[in-house]
């Protein structure tokens, strides 16, 4: 497997790929930038082996020996099977690099990019191989959320996406497969609803921002740890059209009461800028701190839903 670049997806990519046993190598076109990426990686694997968390069945030396770096973007694609393109969400410098790829790769290949809201259609239309060619849009941080969006171009074979979808299974990964390209997926138009709703119910004074979080956090979150909105309106009833019966019109009469788009800018931006700067303050620190924290919280709970599964 190869990684296109070594800035924190392309290095939690590698680390989830090489705990399912497979040979890594990631591409960057600055040695230094590799060296300290794979520094980072190692650093990363020995605490996850010393706190209990390191997924796989092999040891950290043992996954850290799958994984090599390489300055030569022919050389690094070399044997490959799976090709992983992890730059910054810029759409020319994506299709520099597909184009690139394009003119050096085989029949047999995946070609995959981790954009999380470019469409394939934009990314990949006029390759050759655009066939083999596929989005594998991961959540950020990849180790600890496993749910992998896999998306295809309108001409992708359908052996491309199941092909993929395979690979994310066999490394632990949670894929799902959507039928279309559509704006912003699945995971992002639902964050982003969420997301919109939540900057109004804040700037309209319903609620302050920290306990705004906290009724995701202590209270839809915690079924949403488990299970989704769909089960969750199934169960909350005697199924979806009970569901439905009662609560069709309460629902249709408040999602008729939802704001336009908001701009996020302005006066609600700065108050809730202001909240959470206040409960973590922007210093790189504190930063690194809380989301060290937050890894832990998503480790910790994902090695708990694997237990209630197996049990």
């Amino acid at each position: 497997i190869c990684f296109l670049f070594s800035g924190l997806i392309g290095r939690s990519w590698a680390m989830v790929f090489a705990s399912g046993g497979f040979k890594v190598k990631l591409y960057d076109i600055a040695q230094q930038q590799l060296t300290s990426a794979l520094e980072n990686i190692r650093k990363q694997v020995k605490e996850l082996e010393e706190s209990g968390f390191l997924k796989g069945a092999l040891s950290a030396e043992q996954q850290l020996a799958l994984i090599s770096i390489c300055t030569d973007l022919k050389a690094a694609v070399e044997g490959a099977t799976f090709i992983q393109e992890c730059t910054p969400e810029n759409l020319e410098l994506k299709k520099k690099i597909f184009g690139q790829l394009d003119l050096i790769v085989d029949d047999n290949v995946i070609l995959s990019s981790s954009t999380s809201c470019l469409l394939p259609s934009k990314l990949f239309t006029g390759l050759k191989h655009v066939k083999q060619c596929i989005v594998s849009h991961p959540v950020n941080p990849p180790y600890f959320v496993p749910l992998v969006e896999i998306v295809p171009h309108p001409e992708t074979d359908p052996s491309t996406t199941e092909r993929t979808y395979s690979l994310m299974k066999k490394i632990g990964q949670s894929p799902v497969k959507l039928n279309r390209e559509i704006e912003g997926f699945v995971l992002n138009r639902l964050q982003y609803a969420v997301i919109s709703e939540a900057w109004r119910l804040v700037g309209e004074g319903v609620i302050s921002p920290t306990d705004l979080d906290l009724v995701m956090s202590d209270g839809l979150g915690l079924r949403y740890a488990f299970i989704g909105p769909l089960e969750t309106m199934h169960l909350n009833a005697e199924g979806i059209s009970n569901y439905c019966e009662r609560y069709r019109d309460g629902m249709r009469l408040v999602l008729n009461t939802f704001g336009p788009v908001p701009e996020f800018s302005g006066e609600i931006e700065q108050k809730i800028n202001q909240a959470m700067s206040e409960k973590i303050p922007v210093v790189p620190k504190v930063l690194d701190a809380r989301r060290k924290w937050r890894d832990e919280c998503l480790a910790g709970l994902s090695k708990l839903k694997k237990q209630m599964k197996s049990d």
